[in-house]
């Protein structure tokens, strides 16, 4: 691969590129040139120190050109640049992106993508296995919903779900009396997600509310029984005596 040479006529036009510098800027923000870049076939780019407030690490960059056979130097533009010392904003991250679950406030939306795969249309096969006619027949007539948790979406939720905070790996769950699945408070779920969760309905308990896999468990379990209290163990002898009497 050939690199391009520096045009002699333009990199030797300094001041020419200082000129058009300080037609931009004040001369309080030019600082001493830096070298150049070359851009292209006849065109390169004088490089300037950046002295303007709030700007450290920048630089100024005037790109020039000229015509085949001419020594007259036309200027390109001029902007300031940064370098590898200088502050820049973080790498744009889109909305979409950035959202984690928990974020959303009030008033916020935060549609599905259209290809979500979480998703599907309501006459295939989704979040429940009854018969696909009987979707395209609902679907024809406006009945039910639209689209529905897909199979990839459900199991999705299953495992989040199981591996999370409601599931059977945490420190609540792993001191509790007994699993949820025997609690009297949880209320049994409908469709395929019913044989691994249900809901928590004890006011009393951290997961009220909440989905909770069969294997959690809390100290809030309907059978949950206090243990009998000790018997007060009998104290040692006190070290300095400070109660009883000598006699004399």
């Amino acid at each position: 691969m050939s690199t391009l040479s520096a045009d002699p006529i333009l990199e030797g036009a300094v001041e020419r590129a200082r000129e058009a510098l300080l037609e931009a800027t004040d001369v309080a923000n030019v600082g001493q040139s830096i070298g150049t870049t070359v851009d292209g076939e006849r065109s390169v780019s004088h490089l300037f120190e950046c002295l303007q407030s709030g700007y450290a690490g920048w630089y100024w960059a005037v790109s020039i050109t000229r015509a085949p056979d001419a020594e007259k130097v036309t200027i390109n533009d001029v902007v300031v640049l940064p370098g590898d010392t200088a502050i820049v904003a973080p790498q744009w991250t889109p909305y979409r992106e950035r959202i984690q679950p928990g974020d959303l406030s009030p008033g916020d939306v935060l549609p599905p993508d259209d290809n979500d795969a979480r998703l599907v249309q309501a006459w295939s096969a989704g979040d429940i296995d009854d018969n696909p006619a009987e979707r395209a027949v609902a679907k024809g007539v406006g009945l039910g919903r639209l689209q529905v948790l897909s199979i990839e979406g459900r199991n999705q939720a299953a495992e989040r779900w199981y591996e999370g905070d409601h599931g059977p790996d945490t420190a609540l769950a792993q001191q509790a009396p007994a699993p949820c699945r025997t609690c009297g408070f949880l209320v049994r779920m409908g469709g395929p997600l019913s044989t691994l969760f249900g809901v928590c309905a004890n006011a009393m308990a951290n997961d009220d509310g909440r989905v909770v896999a069969f294997d959690h468990g809390c100290g809030a379990h309907s059978g949950a029984k206090l243990g009998t209290a000790a018997t007060r163990p009998d104290l040692p002898s006190p070290v300095y005596d400070t109660l009883s009497t000598d006699d004399v």
